[in-house]
């Protein structure tokens, strides 16, 4: 039995961490769950500092604010680890999916996350030739916590970039499955 999940995706404009949420939140949904998906921004401009929120249930969701106590954090880019407070809120032992080589150092004091570090940015230039890590994180954080399954998010992923042909949706599918099967191995560095 689901309860409600709570996720915070922390990016930067141009990197995709509102178009995660939303494609997380239409998964859900797919999968027969309840969900909500809404970003918060300051300046809009490229590399500003983004956060976009999910909530997943088998009930109806009644609240509508930012998630402050998030289950899973997923971070874009790893240099908001020490300019912004991603981790605020997460328990020790929750989910901190980050775009890096390895696991992140972080300073003493922060809280014990089950790090899962996802080489984002070099499977999306494999696959797009260009960096974009929401894609390979979205379906990182899927196989990593079975909040939504793959065939969900493939659908999903169909749809939104079906109308730039198939060799773009191609692309996508193969991130996907490449993110899902790090997510559910335990990450790559």
């Amino acid at each position: 039995m689901m309860t409600m999940r709570q996720i915070r995706f922390h990016g930067r404009g141009g990197q995709g961490a509102v178009s995660a949420a939303a494609l997380l939140s239409l998964a859900a949904f797919e999968d027969g769950f309840e969900a909500q998906a809404f970003p918060k921004f300051g300046s809009e401009r490229r590399g500003a500092p983004v956060e976009s929120y999910v909530r997943i249930s088998d009930r109806p969701i009644r609240s509508h604010t930012q998630v402050y106590a998030p289950d899973a954090v997923v971070v874009l880019d790893a240099t908001l680890l020490r300019s912004e407070p991603v981790l605020r809120g997460l328990t020790d032992g929750g989910l901190a999916i980050v775009n890096a080589e390895g696991e992140p150092e972080m300073a003493t004091g922060e809280v014990a996350p089950r790090w899962l570090a996802v080489t984002a940015d070099r499977i999306s230039i494999e696959h797009l030739n260009r960096p974009l890590p929401n894609t390979v994180l979205l379906a990182a954080l899927a196989g990593a916590s079975g909040w939504v399954g793959l065939p969900a998010l493939e659908t999903v992923v169909r749809r939104h970039f079906g109308r730039k042909g198939e060799r773009v949706v191609g692309a996508n599918i193969e991130i996907l499955r490449e993110g899902y099967r790090l997510g559910a191995a335990g990450g790559s560095t």
